[in-house]
């Protein structure tokens, strides 16, 4: 950054450089903004140092004002650090840059310019060897829109100071070519609780301003046609509003880049608005439900409803004042399909919102569900097939059974005709 600051320096020093001839035409032209910092370039070509040396800015006189002294530096001493004669108007404002100085350059910097320090400067070394030299630099400053102080507007100062009793102030404006307004006057004619009318007045004002409301965000205000007085001098600027914000009534006179204002709070009790009304999450046993409601005046109960009117268990409700409203926050988890109410309630305007969703997060089997549809399906084939196999096994182990029973008294037979068996020897 410093090297950059000090390159811009130097180009500016390449630009500034002119003849010795001490009438010359001026050598450069800086055009600044005014409230901004501004480098006036002064720089030797030979480069030598000057820390010993001598020189002396000036600002040449102008019709209204005499030769200025900006800044002089010798040998060390300059106006900052001792030396007296600087000119009031740039006292506190000037410095220059020491650390140059060994490479020939004397360029200063004026500090939050004004638009009176717009004029034609001289930086000069009146005992350089061989030859003197000048350069000469104009300043020009241009104009911003602002509230301006007496010396920054040109007339006679008795004519806008704010001590200055109104009547007075509102007949001799119409007499100068040039009063600049005053803060204006704002009040509020009358209200409710949705509306509010509200009452700009500018007074001793010339040249003729252009007055409008805006709000907090510097947006412009719908209002009614100005009204001016007939002996001029004094407007009056009416608007109805329908918020709770900061209004600001804006008076502004371009010719003489005279710009102020004056801003006043309304409260506005107004009725809630319906919430929003949103679902951030869901799954197949259970919903996220979110109830949204802004710039709401009183502050409002919030809460959830299932659809039997019963509260539903809600975490704890995110609150934000802005702008004398509120911004409310309530969340929810449901796990079952009903219809969702989220109820705004203002006690104080008896006042109620409600907005109705519904929410399924766990549907029957009445609903079109296909996912439950199909496993249904799935336990009923299942069910049939199990049962099947259960009948053909009981029918096997009955069959089982009969062919064991017919089997059973064929045995008996044989073994009856093994123990008459002639053959077999019998036991002495």
């Amino acid at each position: 950054m410093k090297l950059i600051s000090v390159l811009c320096l130097c180009l500016l020093t390449l630009c500034g450089k002119t003849s010795a001839d001490e009438n010359g035409p001026a050598g450069v032209r800086v055009v600044v903004k005014e409230d901004r910092d501004v480098i006036l370039p002064c720089s030797l070509d030979t480069k030598e140092n000057i820390e010993l040396k001598l020189f002396d800015w000036k600002k040449a006189a102008q019709k209204d004002e005499r030769q200025k002294e900006v800044f002089m530096y010798d040998a060390g001493r300059h106006y900052n650090n001792g030396n007296e004669g600087q000119s009031e108007q740039f006292k506190g404002r000037v410095s220059h840059f020491p650390e140059e100085l060994k490479h020939g350059n004397a360029s200063i910097t004026i500090r939050n310019t004004k638009v009176t320090d717009s004029g034609n400067y001289t930086c000069d070394f009146p005992r350089l060897k061989p030859k003197r030299q000048i350069f000469h630099i104009e300043l020009v400053v241009g104009h911003i829109l602002k509230k301006r102080s007496v010396e920054d507007i040109p007339g006679d100062p008795w004519f806008r100071e704010d001590t200055l009793p109104v009547s007075w102030r509102t007949v001799l404006c119409q007499v100068v070519p040039t009063c600049a307004a005053r803060q204006p006057s704002v009040t509020t004619l009358d209200q409710t609780n949705e509306w509010a009318l509200l009452q700009c007045e500018v007074y001793g004002a010339s040249p003729e301003p252009s007055v409008e409301w805006q709000d907090s965000s510097g947006n412009k205000v719908p209002a009614k046609k100005p009204q001016v007085s007939e002996k001029g001098g004094r407007y009056i600027l009416q608007t109805i509003v329908t918020k709770t914000d900061n209004f600001s009534c804006l008076v502004t006179q371009e010719t003489i880049d005279h710009q102020t204002r004056a801003t006043m709070y309304v409260h506005l009790s107004g009725a809630a608005s319906k919430p929003s009304v949103t679902i951030l999450d869901f799954k197949k046993d259970q919903a996220l439900l979110q109830c949204e409601i802004h710039g709401v005046s009183p502050e409002p109960s919030v809460e959830w409803r299932d659809g039997s009117g019963n509260e539903v268990p809600a975490k704890e409700p995110l609150v934000s004042e802005r702008g004398g409203g509120y911004d409310i926050i309530l969340q929810t988890i449901v796990t079952k399909t009903d219809n969702y109410h989220c109820v705004v309630r203002q006690e104080t305007v008896h006042h109620q919102t409600i907005h109705v969703y519904i929410a399924g997060a766990a549907p029957d089997i009445g609903e079109s569900n296909t996912g439950w549809i199909v496993g249904f399906a799935v336990l009923a084939v299942f069910s049939v097939v199990v049962s099947i196999i259960l009948a053909v096994v009981v029918v096997i182990h009955i069959r089982s059974k009969n062919d064991d029973k017919k089997r059973r008294p064929l045995d008996d037979c044989s073994q009856s005709e093994k123990l008459q068996d002639p053959e077999t020897p019998r036991e002495l």
